[in-house]
């Protein structure tokens, strides 16, 4: 497993606290890049720079908008991030946004942060211990209660080496990613560059990026290669999981992008209109949810309407946590364990947020048991997603599970062996499929040939290419194949070429059968080579060829007839003879033609040529344009292996 240690930082905080000067005295860097944002002097969308930490390595710093008005600007740019710096100015405290945007850190799950007090040259140590402790008291209970608190001036330098030498230490313990996952970049921004085309930005949530690699951009679901990468203003090679990267990507027009969009791997991300999720509704909620209220819905960087399907009530209370099926009006890309944000309708404000349980699932009905019992079953773990994903998608490979699952190959591979070793799941061919699945495949394999036997009693079995209609079409040859060796082991099916038959089963014929049997084959004996076709033989003696066709399957089977092709059958007396004509002629001949073996076999050229094709289907010849050579003869019929 390749681990990658890059980390983002990123900042909260109420408008006009210091956010974007806090970073211009970490960085040098200015994050403000609009011309409104300058002149206004507050931050309206996303920037971003570059920290070169203490022990030399470079992180990724995103600054966010800190005005209500662009919160939706700030749920873009804050998922993805390792460490947030919660900036409060002392002179003003706690405001309206710095709640919000606290809020949505909770919900969002961040773990690691540090509480930053801007301005404090403007303010003296009673006043700013006073704003600490009413700092200190907000964030009680959240993961910001035992955070570090720093007192900066981004303008005079005071407190910053502190402030950096903090976030060093804080980052030393952060968890590595890992960037053998799929790639996956959510689009924050896109614009063109004169000479070089479409340039996608984002955080680098897994995988890895290079140059040369093909993607896939969803919406809308189209192609592109990836031209040129860049990492804080620096062509690489190469850009891992955790990074703030630009993708140059050619082949993709940028009206065809949309803030929300994902740059991903080939074939790995689907778009969905639905989502299982456990839902928290924000105790300082206004309002209770109400079943099928809309809500505004952040997931990454995408926005979009959804609809609260509650499944085991009608209102869900502010505080309240629930499993919830939310319907969204127009798709995105969604994993399970993705956090999201919903903010209600109309006035818009944060009231919750939670996590996506399943993906891709079906329309549930309401106040079912067993739906939440299943749906609480998803949500006990990723064997547990997996195994349930297995058995509704009846049998899987490993790259149907990443695509449902979000979770890398490596950590799939590991969970389906577990549920091996449980018995839980097994793999058939390159597929898996959960144990009651397969165990019901073998019932269905049963079944399906007892109800052949009971159809055509004459068959010495059903042919294995029918039995596979009995499964589902996406069961691959491989799987079906091991299936069926299973069944043949267990003693469920016995198999005889390509027939399978239920132990203990003989084809038995009715008087009347037995009857037409004596009489096809007594026919096709007398007539010998010059037997004619299916249709001349029957309309000679006068049957009905629906009324024979089981009969002659009996024939074949039994080896009374010989199918040469489905239209010319010899007696088998006929075709040994043939077989031994055929033998002897090879062995004082080099060649053979189809007028010399016509003349031997005293037939007409139509069922000559319809033996000699056989014989090539067998091996026994090989044909060069008119004459045929011996191949592969067998012994002659009758002879010890013949």
């Amino acid at each position: 497993m390749s681990i990658s240690r890059h980390i983002i930082i990123g900042t909260a905080g109420h408008v006009d606290h210091g956010k974007t000067e806090l970073i211009r005295a970490l960085t040098g860097q200015e994050t403000d890049r609009l011309k409104e944002e300058k002149e206004r002097g507050i931050s309206i969308d996303l920037g971003f720079a570059s920290f070169r930490l203490p022990d030399g390595q470079v992180a990724g710093v995103v600054d966010v908008p800190g005005h209500e008005r662009f919160i939706h600007n700030m749920l873009a740019g804050i998922g993805g991030i390792d460490l947030v710096l919660l900036v409060v100015d002392v002179n003003e405290g706690v405001m309206p946004q710095t709640r919000e945007h606290l809020q949505i850190l909770q919900l969002l799950d961040i773990h690691k942060g540090i509480v930053v007090l801007t301005k404090c040259d403007l303010a003296d140590e009673d006043w700013i211990d006073i704003v600490e402790e009413e700092i200190r008291e907000e964030v009680a209970g959240s993961f910001l209660e035992n955070a570090s608190f720093c007192r900066v001036s981004s303008l005079t330098g005071d407190g910053i080496p502190n402030l950096i030498d903090t976030i060093g230490q804080i980052v030393k313990n952060l968890t590595p990613k890992d960037a053998d996952g799929p790639l996956r970049l959510p689009v924050d921004r896109h614009f063109s560059v004169a000479g070089f085309g479409t340039v996608v930005t984002g955080t680098l949530l897994s995988g890895t990026a290079r140059p040369g690699d093909a993607v896939e951009i969803i919406p809308p679901g189209e192609q592109a290669r990836i031209r040129e990468i860049q990492v804080h203003g620096e062509k690489l090679p190469e850009a891992r999981a955790g990074q703030r990267v630009a993708l140059n990507l050619a082949g993709l027009d940028r009206d065809q992008l949309q803030r929300g969009a994902v740059v991903g791997s080939l074939g790995m991300f689907e778009q969905t209109e639905r989502l299982d999720v456990r839902l928290t509704l924000l105790p300082s909620a206004p309002r209770p949810l109400k079943f099928r209220d809309p809500v505004h819905f952040y997931l990454g960087t995408a926005r979009v309407v959804g609809m609260v399907a509650m499944l085991d009530r009608d209102l869900l209370e502010p505080g309240e946590s629930a499993l919830v099926q939310i319907h969204l009006d127009r798709p995105l890309v969604a994993h399970r364990q993705d956090r999201f944000i919903i903010r209600s309708y109309s006035p818009m404000t944060t009231i919750g947020g939670g996590l996506v349980i399943d993906p891709a699932p079906i329309k549930h009905k309401r106040f079912r048991d067993d739906v939440m019992s299943a749906l609480k079953e998803l949500e006990s773990g990723e064997k547990a997603f997996l195994l349930q994903k297995l058995s509704e998608q009846t049998c899987s490979r490993i790259k149907d599970l990443e695509i449902t699952a979000g979770m890398g190959r490596e950590r799939i591979e590991q969970h389906l062996l577990a549920l091996q070793q449980d018995e839980k799941a097994a793999k058939l061919g390159d597929q898996w499929a959960s144990l009651p699945t397969i165990r019901a495949w073998h019932h269905q394999l049963i079944e399906a040939t007892r109800l052949y036997h009971d159809k055509h009693p004459l068959h010495p079995g059903i042919p294995h290419a029918t039995l596979k209609g009995a499964l589902p079409a996406k069961l691959a040859p491989k799987a079906y194949d091991q299936l069926l060796t299973e069944a043949v082991q267990a003693g469920e099916l016995v198999q005889h070429q390509e027939w399978l038959n239920l132990p203990g089963f003989r084809p038995t014929p009715t008087p009347d059968q037995q009857k037409l049997i004596d009489r096809l084959e007594s026919a096709y004996r007398d007539e010998g080579a010059q037997a004619k076709n299916k249709n001349g033989m029957l309309e000679q003696l006068g049957l009905n060829s629906d009324r024979c066709e089981d009969c002659f399957t009996f024939l074949f089977a039994s080896g009374r007839l010989v199918k040469l092709n489905d239209e010319s059958f010899f007696h088998r007396d006929t075709y040994d003879r043939a077989l031994s004509l055929l033998i002897n002629h090879f062995a004082s001949h080099e060649t053979l033609t189809m007028a010399e073996f016509r003349d031997l076999l005293g037939s007409a050229r139509k069922q000559t040529q319809a033996l000699l094709e056989y014989y090539d289907s067998q091996k026994y010849t090989l044909r060069k344009e008119d004459l045929r050579v011996a191949w592969q003869l067998p012994a002659p019929p009758g002879s010890p292996g013949g």
